[in-house]
Parts: structure tokens; C-alpha cells; sequence
């Protein structure tokens, strides 16, 4: 493959010669990606600025290229940014990309099957959805609960909003109301937003002093709306928020949607997958009540990006929302009771995503997830306790889940310039957010390379930095 005219003939389709050939390279690249990530740093932007300006002036020649030449530009451009793989990566929430669900992947895009509808992957789209099922039953829906497998929470939320606007408030849709806080992922507000409602129907209800949304508050907003002729129709509910982790009060707020008649939404894209967990079970309780779930496997499930779920209480009003028909669709016939996955979401063409989830769960076995889940709530407790004990951190917040947010005490200039000491050493790399307009590093414990070990470090590089004596490696 090396020589000009090896590479000249080339074909589109390849031979099966050819496809174990490129196969090995490409496997065997994987796993040396997969060996560097321990040593690798946590963000490199070193070459980022003249590798971007190389590839955006570099369009596809008319003549094949070299599988090893492009592989390594692969690799080069991979390895800038921020290491979202690796161990140190404790920013945002982290998603590991279990290589059991890469290869599935692989696989799922080599059978290339048609899964938007049953008749053309009929016994695919029963492997997708006993996955759904077995998540169903993860949160406690009821029995014939269930929903589709999306690239991210963000789209299952766009579906939810739009099946419970269609569900409670019909064809109009001006004077719904949804309600959610400060603290509720954007999404809710987008996806109200493309749903077709004014800003100024997504309803912020304050926050109580543990963050979390004040269920008095929602009660008399709600009130408040109904008396002004407005058609409130959407709670939102967050297990698991993106700046603290922090869960809401689910059963209140599940008790107070089924008083007034609204959907009861809860965004469960971070903390959905610590159900497997006894602690996450009991700070989850009253998810079950919900009429739809967003749950993002890609995040406490430890899948590759671009793997997310929503699960809903009752599938067919996910259905009377999103089903169409076409002429051009009169060959196509229900199979049982296999789901047109087309029917329940935005998406019509979609490729089969049920093996990043089916043979992970089947290849490790359910008790490797939650015992990897039981262990990140153990690090980020640890966290917290140890950095509880200087004097020089304030950290207002126990953890809920596995995020921990703290603060240099005094400026918030301080804090910006901890942060960028920290993420300059390379070892790892924080975020950010704002609090009551305060500014707190955020730290996350959820990859599934992040052990112990790399805790440990964590701690001794932020210690480090508050002491201002980083080290030579820097």
C-alpha cells in the first residue's frame, strides 16, 4: 500500500483482502491511541493553531492517498485540545469511550442496516430495543414504557418538549408555559424555543439555597400563570445538574406535575446511569413518575459521544407527536411489536446505534457498570472531604453525584488565575461555572480511565497550584 500505483488501484469497494489489511492497521492504531492516553496530557494546543490552518487548506486530492499518511495526520490532529479520553480529564462530564462500544460501532456501520423502521432490520431493531426496555426498567418506568436511542440528551429533550406540547396542549401551542431553574441544562430552554414558544414562556423558577429547584415557588408560578390565561403543560426536573450535580427534589416535583396536570420532564443526560448504584437509586428516587427521561449513556454509562436516550412513560404519545406517512412508505408493514424508531423521534434516516450500547452491557456485564459507578462516587467524596480540610477553599456544596465545585476564598480573579495554573500544568484539565455570580472551579469524577490514582494526582496538582510551586513539569 505504500507504492503509487498500489495506491492508484484502490478501489471504492474493497476486497475482503483488502478490508482485513486496512482492518489491522486501523485496529492496531486504535489500540496504540488507547495505550497513550495514560501518559498523554490533559490538553495540548501546542500545534493546534498550524495543524487547523494545514487541514483547512487541505481538500481531498483527485488522486487515492496513503492509509498510513492520513492516519497519522489523524493522529496529530487528534492529539490537540483537550484529551476528553484520558484519565485527567475531570471537566464538564467526561465520557471515556469504552472501546467495547467503539468496535461495536464499527460493526454496527460495517452491516450499514436501516433501523428508522422495523421491516428492514427487524431482528437489529429487537436488539435496540430490549436495551430500551432494560433502561426502562433501570428507572423504574412502568411496564410498556419506552422511547429511542438518540445522538445526545439535547435531541431527546427537542422530543420530549414537543410530545408534551402536543400532548397537553394540542395544535396552539402560544400560552403554554414550561417551567424550569437557572440551574436546568439549555437544552430544555432550545428545545422549547425550536419547539415553537416564545422565550418568555419558559417560566425560571427560583432556586433554593442547596440549588435545587423550590417546589413552593414552581406551585405558586404556576398559579400565577393560569390565572393570567396562560396553559402551563411542562415541569422540568433535573437529576443531576451541569454546573454541581446536583438532583432536584424528583418526588415533589412529580407530585406537584400530576396535581396540575403538567408532563413531568427529567433530565437525567449526567446522573442517569448512577440508577445502577444503591446511593444513586435513593438521590434518584422519583424519577420513576416521570413521563419522559433524557439520559445520555455517553456520560455515566461511559459510551463513546453521541450516544443518547430519551425513555418515555408511554410511547404511544411520543408516536402521535412525531409519526408522518408518505406515499413512498406504502411497502413498509408493522412487525409486532417492534418500533419504528422514525415514529418516536425527529430523525427518519438513522443508523443502527443499538450495538454501542448492546454489546458493552452483554460483554461486561451490568455488575462492571455500577461497580465502576459506585467507585467515581467514592473519589468525588473523597475530593470533597480533602479539599474540606484547607482553609483556603470554600466548598458550599456537598456532592450529590460525582461533581465537586470549590473556590479560592476572596476575588473571583483569583479563582480564574487558579484555574489556569491548574490546566496550564498539562496533568489535568477543570471547568468553570458561575454561581450567584461567582466564579467556582468545577471538577468531575466520571471517566471510566479516572482511578484512584489519578484522583491522588488531581489533588497534589491543585494543591500545587494554591501553593503557587508548580512543578518543573510544567
Amino acid at each position: 500500500m505504500t507504492s503509487h500505483q498500489e495506491r492508484l488501484a484502490l478501489p471504492l469497494d474493497l476486497d475482503q483482502d483488502m478490508v482485513a489489511e486496512l482492518g489491522r492497521y486501523a485496529v492496531d492504531f486504535l489500540a496504540e491511541r488507547i495505550g497513550e492516553l495514560e501518559s498523554a496530557p490533559a490538553s495540548d494546543y501546542r500545534q493546534a493553531g498550524h495543524l487547523a490552518e494545514l487541514l483547512l487548506g487541505r481538500p481531498p486530492g483527485a488522486e487515492p492517498g496513503d492509509f498510513h499518511e492520513l492516519l497519522e495526520t489523524f493522529r496529530q490532529a487528534a492529539g490537540q485540545g483537550v484529551n476528553t479520553a484520558g484519565p485527567g480529564y475531570l471537566a464538564y462530564f467526561p465520557a471515556g469511550g469504552l472501546v467495547s462500544s467503539v468496535l461495536a460501532e464499527m460493526l454496527a456501520q460495517a452491516a450499514n442496516r436501516f433501523t428508522g423502521v422495523a421491516q428492514t432490520a427487524p431482528a437489529l431493531v429487537a436488539m435496540e430495543q430490549s436495551v430500551l426496555t432494560w433502561l426502562c426498567d433501570m428507572f423504574g418506568l412502568p411496564a410498556g414504557a419506552g422511547g429511542v436511542v438518540t445522538t445526545g440528551a439535547s435531541l431527546a429533550t427537542l422530543s420530549a418538549v414537543v410530545a408534551a406540547r402536543h400532548d397537553r396542549l394540542g395544535d396552539d401551542a402560544r400560552d403554554g408555559t414550561l417551567y424550569v431553574t437557572e440551574h436546568t441544562h439549555l437544552s430544555v430552554a432550545k428545545a422549547a424555543r425550536i419547539a415553537g414558544l416564545p422565550a418568555d414562556r419558559v417560566r425560571l423558577v427560583p432556586a433554593t439555597a442547596e440549588l435545587r429547584m423550590d417546589v413552593g415557588a414552581a406551585a405558586e408560578l404556576i398559579a400565577a400563570d393560569r390565572a393570567a390565561g396562560l396553559r402551563p403543560f411542562l415541569l422540568a426536573g433535573t437529576a443531576g445538574t451541569t454546573s454541581t450535580g446536583t438532583v432536584d427534589p424528583l418526588p415533589e416535583l412529580a407530585r406537584l406535575a400530576r396535581a396540575e396536570g403538567l408532563w413531568f420532564h427529567v433530565d437525567a443526560a449526567y446522573g442517569g446511569g448512577f440508577r445502577l448504584t444503591g446511593r444513586g437509586r435513593a438521590r434518584l428516587a422519583g424519577i420513576e413518575e416521570a413521563d419522559s427521561v433524557a439520559f445520555d449513556p455517553h456520560k455515566s454509562l461511559f459510551m463513546p459521544y453521541g450516544t443518547g436516550v430519551l425513555l418515555v412513560r408511554d410511547p404511544a404519545v411520543l408516536h402521535a407527536a412525531h409519526a408522518a406517512d408518505g406515499q413512498y412508505l406504502q411497502d413498509l408493514d408493522r412487525l409486532g411489536d417492534l418500533p419504528d424508531f422514525g415514529n418516536l423521534g425527529v430523525e427518519l434516516t438513522r443508523e443502527f446505534r443499538g450495538l454501542r450500547l448492546w454489546l458493552p452491557l452483554h460483554l461486561h456485564g451490568v455488575r462492571a457498570f455500577a461497580e465502576a459507578l459506585e467507585e467515581k462516587l467514592d473519589l468525588a467524596a473523597f475530593v470533597h472531604r480533602e479539599l474540606s480540610q484547607d482553609a483556603r477553599v470554600e466548598l458550599p456544596w456537598e456532592p450529590d453525584l460525582s461533581v465537586v465545585v470549590f473556590r479560592l476564598r476572596g476575588a473571583d480573579e483569583a479563582n480564574r488565575d487558579l484555574l489556569a495554573r491548574i490546566n496550564a500544568t498539562q496533568r489535568i484539565y477543570l471547568s468553570s461555572t458561575a454561581i450567584d455570580g461567582r466564579f467556582y472551579l468545577r471538577l468531575c469524577v466520571l471517566s471510566v480511565r479516572t482511578r484512584a490514582e489519578h484522583v491522588y494526582q488531581a489533588l497534589r496538582t491543585i494543591q500545587d497550584c494554591l501553593n503557587n510551586e508548580i512543578s518543573s513539569q510544567m
